[in-house]
């Protein structure tokens, strides 16, 4: 056993028999290879990915070349969720040479950690093209030993590139921007059009397969019809959400969406499950079903949202990182069907079997690798009839009798925070009081997530710091949990974030860096300002310090929120879906409303509730001290729009046409 045995990542754990002389992260590790004049072999991934489980198997379980690791490197394995700073630093050196990446990502390094080769998977044998794993490392022992020169040559060539990628946001702050921001309606008429020239007009998404989902891009189409009332931004968002709702990238049994589809419809899913992709969809479903009133919407944000809570919850009251592809060794084993295995599941009702196989589309045949990936066609109702509903929970039963897959139990505070916001704001617009007092207990979670020393943490229970993912999206928890139950603590725990966030993290200059002023140096200190997978920690911090700012009336943290908005002013006027989840906050920064409900009036806080008004905030329950509670009589709503108030709303009816005003068509704002 390896040193990775005690380790909090359970996919370091995963390789702790590994005979593979494994190190975590860490100076033991650069130490050695100092002392030993070794180059590091930095080998990144994480629990529920499937080429890094085949990598593993092929080559880390092999004997032969653990030998040759030992013999000529320092092995060190990090889990890129724990540790996405030190994965965004090689993912950007092994982009700039390659022209691509992806995990498991193989980087290659000097003994004080600068890059001079990296690739990602790399097979047991020359095959497609690939080289061998073992004669990469030969290969590579020899130039260490033989051709130092040009090794240090490409090592300083790759940092320069990776310090270039990531460096974009500092060059933005050097060239400075007078101008700041374009208009609002500017940037979302920018940023709409450029999706509408990726956009599958059959199956929805924004691009070619593989299609990953990208949430903020359907939530962008939503802004601008709410903005414009252009039904073709809208039917970009219904055709998307509808087609990947039948697709089998969903979940038909127990909620909840894959990693992406390997096709163009959406059928074929790669089938891990994160935590991140549950909550933005869910996100983007909830304000679908708000806009639109569909209840197909609102059952696949509840379906999600469950799915979440039933399958990927701690222990600790927290909740997993993920769920991983394979199942019993295969991939997908545990979520297709035949034809015969829903005979079997359904034996006690056959009067069901007709309705499930028609419902699902199982056939003989089937879709996928002889089997059948469950799915709705295209444009179907997903509304299931009793029937199809049964056949469901019996199905959903049967799969669970089989191989489980593995559970990544980290419990990581940015994801955590994301999921507990999401959660807060759906029971806010449902009144679901389960999905109400889990968003309030993942949340008390996350805030008490902290070290010795005080400063939160980034996994429960882990040693490495928070990053300011991890500040944005626990600030963005703390106010969606104050506008849920109405309790001032949120609001007071918000403004402990805030400072935090923008004493560790903020640059004089504009933006947040990803790691903290007494973190650990790094070759390369990023700030993340392009989206990913997930919104960009300066995009999510942006949004969460100005709706922070509309509830406290806190000025500090609505200049600090400005200045990245005027650091990404170039790339919003010129490429908004880069930053696309930026755009939410130059709304916010341009037409804030602000809705009070002060006294006792349920059916006040319900008009406002039920619809969504993206750049809005809501206060109501305990007063604080905030300036948005001044003069505010007890008995009536008070909404300001664009730094305006409207005369108190009595009645429901007065309140709903003030918030008609106020989410009226803006194009030209």
């Amino acid at each position: 056993m390896n040193r990775l045995a005690n380790e909090t990542s359970p996919y370091l754990r995963q390789h702790a028999d590994n005979p593979v002389d494994w190190y975590p992260w860490g100076d033991e590790a650069f130490e050695r290879a100092r002392a030993e004049d070794k180059p590091l072999f930095v080998s990144i991934g994480y629990a529920s990915c499937h080429w890094c489980h085949v990598m593993a198997h092929e080559s880390f379980e092999d004997p032969a070349t653990a030998e040759d690791l030992a013999r000529w490197f320092v092995s060190v394995k990090v889990d890129r969720e724990e540790r996405p700073d030190v994965d965004a630093v090689y993912m950007a050196a092994v982009v700039a040479m390659s022209g691509s990446g992806g995990w498991p990502m193989s980087v290659f390094c000097t003994p004080d950690g600068r890059p001079f080769f990296g690739g990602t998977y790399f097979p047991p044998a020359d095959r497609h093209g690939m080289p061998a794993f073992r004669r990469v490392l030969a290969a590579l022992a020899e130039a260490w030993e033989g051709r130092r020169g040009e090794v240090e040559a490409q090592a300083g060539a790759l940092l320069a590139a990776a310090a270039a990628e990531l460096g974009l946001a500092d060059r933005l702050a050097a060239e400075g921007s007078e101008a700041g921001p374009p208009p609002y309606a500017q940037v979302l008429e920018r940023a709409v059009g450029e999706l509408a020239g990726r956009f599958d007009p059959t199956w929805g998404g924004f691009g070619p397969a593989p299609k990953f989902p990208r949430p903020t891009y359907v939530e962008l189409c939503l802004r601008h019809h709410l903005a414009t009332g252009d039904p073709d931004s809208l039917a970009m968002a219904t055709t998307t959400l509808d087609a990947m709702a039948a697709g089998g990238i969903y979940d038909h049994l127990a909620g909840g969406f894959a990693r992406y589809s390997t096709d163009r419809s959406w059928l074929v899913p790669h089938f891990e499950k994160m935590l991140t992709d549950q909550a933005l969809l869910a996100r983007a479903y909830l304000h679908a079903w708000q806009v639109t009133g569909r209840d197909d919407y609102r059952q696949v944000m509840a379906e999600t949202l469950d799915y979440v809570l039933d399958d990927l919850s701690s222990p600790t009251g927290g909740l997993c990182s993920s769920e991983d592809a394979d199942a019993g060794g295969v991939e997908g084993g545990h979520a297709t069907f035949t034809p015969d295995q829903v005979r079997r599941a359904l034996a006690a009702h056959p009067d069901l079997l007709d309705a499930a196989l028609s419902w699902y589309g199982v056939t003989e045949g089937g879709n996928w690798e002889g089997t059948t990936v469950l799915h709705r066609p295209l444009g179907g109702p997903l509304a299931r009839p009793a029937p199809v509903e049964a056949a469901r929970r019996l199905l959903l039963a049967e799969r669970r009798r089989r191989p489980r897959p593995a559970r990544d139990d980290k419990v990581i505070t940015e994801w955590n925070a994301m999921a507990a916001a999401v959660l807060a704001e759906a029971a806010a617009a449902t009144g679901e009081a389960r999905w109400a007092a889990r968003a309030e207990e993942v949340g008390e979670r996350c805030f008490g997530a902290r070290l010795a020393d005080g400063r939160w943490a980034r996994t429960l229970g882990g040693a490495q710091p928070a990053f300011a993912a991890d500040h944005a999206w626990l600030l963005e928890c703390c106010t969606r949990l104050a506008e849920l139950t109405g309790r001032a603590v949120w609001s007071e725990r918000a403004l402990e974030v805030a400072d935090g966030l923008c004493d560790q993290f903020l640059d004089p200059a504009g933006g947040f860096y990803t790691t903290g002023r007494d973190g650990e140096r790094l070759v390369v200190r990023t700030k993340e300002l392009l989206d990913g997978a997930t919104p960009s920690a300066n995009a999510v911090a942006a949004v969460a310090l100005l709706r922070l700012a509309a509830l406290c009336g806190t000025d500090r943290h609505r200049l600090a929120a400005e200045r990245v908005l005027d650091l990404a002013a170039p790339l919003l006027a010129d490429h908004p879906t880069a930053v696309a989840d930026l755009v939410a906050a130059v709304g916010l920064s341009a037409s804030p409303t602000e809705v009070v409900v002060a006294g006792d009036r349920a059916d006040l806080l319900a008009a406002v509730r039920r619809r969504w008004l993206p750049d809005a905030v809501v206060a109501w329950g305990e007063p604080t001290g905030s300036p948005l509670w001044e003069g505010r009589a007890p008995g009536a709503a008070y909404v300001c729009h664009r730094f305006a108030c409207r005369a108190p709303a009595a009645d429901p009816g007065t309140l709903e046409a003030q918030l008609d005003t106020v989410s009226a068509r803006t194009t030209g704002e």
